[in-house]
């Protein structure tokens, strides 16, 4: 099969497309997927790097990618519960830059999401819930979002606007008008970001969601008044130095059958269009160096799909 491999830690020179690649075979309890369409992620390439063994340790020979949409193909022993020929979205075992993949936690692909919108949704989907159930944000109180412009910021902001949430999202001034259109009230990166925030939010912001990174962590907690009680209601998926400043670092997806329950749910949703990923382009599989090379540069907006 077709797949894109690579066998040590470095930039993307180090991936490799290979189209000799045996076929994963599916273990007992797990199928196989034909993948349509992989959603390219952070973490690929961070993993490339060997930056993130202490949350994905990694094996060689290695496939990358976490998420992707595809038929099931097919079942190992004792699979009851998916069929040959079932459309769905989820997240891979085996690495989903390849034609075919063993599938982890998959939920249904209604019939009228696209390819790539499916693929692009789990990654994203199950962070943002993840970390807003962490933070225990709820109807009537007010959110800092930073980094609100990104695939999982943007997800969130849906997710919490929808929850009766207030969200004041950081980003570029380019990506202003795309947060109002979220339900969300921009406010720009870099310095004086505290005041700005509280400009926003003049009554005060109660919790903290840090999509981002670039230091933002003491901010954060300056918003929250300072102290240990402020640290508790702050979560990001991007400062690996969380536990020097006494802040959770959240980066291993939750459980299984309640991810399943989310992932069906927001799959759902956009499906109706009441739930939206930016797709910034979608490439064929054999350009995965260059895609991953783009999102490592930082100007993407919105997703990289790659379709094998």
């Amino acid at each position: 099969m077709e797949a894109i491999v690579y066998e040590e830690f470095g930039g993307p020179e180090v991936l490799r497309h290979e189209t000799g690649v045996a076929k994963p075979e599916p273990g007992p309890g797990e199928v196989r997927v034909k993948v349509a369409a992989v959603g390219l992620n952070p973490v690929d390439w961070k993993r490339r790097y060997g930056w993130v063994e202490e949350f994905y340790p990694t094996t060689f020979p290695a496939v990358p990618g976490l998420e992707f949409a595809g038929t099931v193909d097919a079942l190992g022993e004792g699979v009851t519960d998916l069929a040959v020929g079932d459309e769905v979205l989820g997240w891979t075992k085996t690495g989903a830059y390849a034609e075919y993949a063993i599938a982890g936690t998959v939920a249904p692909k209604p019939a009228g999401l696209s390819w790539e919108a499916a693929a692009s949704l789990p990654v994203a989907g199950e962070t943002a819930q993840r970390v807003l159930d962490l933070l225990r944000v709820r109807a009537g109180e007010t959110l800092f979002l930073h980094g609100a412009a990104g695939v999982v910021g943007s997800v969130a902001v849906q997710l919490a606007v929808a929850a009766g949430i207030t969200v004041i999202g950081s980003a570029s001034e380019s990506n202003h008008a795309y947060l109002r259109e979220l339900g969300a009230v921009p406010v720009t990166y870099g310095d004086g970001l505290a005041d700005r925030v509280r400009a926003a939010a003049p009554e005060g912001v109660d919790a903290v969601f840090d999509a981002a990174g670039h230091g933002v962590l003491p901010v954060a907690v300056e918003l929250l008044g300072g102290g240990d009680a402020a640290k508790e209601r702050i979560v990001t998926i991007a400062a690996t130095d969380a536990a020097e400043h006494g802040i959770v670092f959240s980066g291993v997806t939750g459980e299984p059958d309640a991810v399943r329950r989310g992932l069906t749910a927001q799959a759902r949703l956009a499906a109706e269009g009441a739930l939206t990923v930016r797709i910034a382009e979608a490439l064929p599989l054999k350009e995965a160096a260059r895609a991953q090379e783009s999102s490592e540069s930082g100007h993407v907006r919105g997703k990289i799909v790659l379709i094998p």
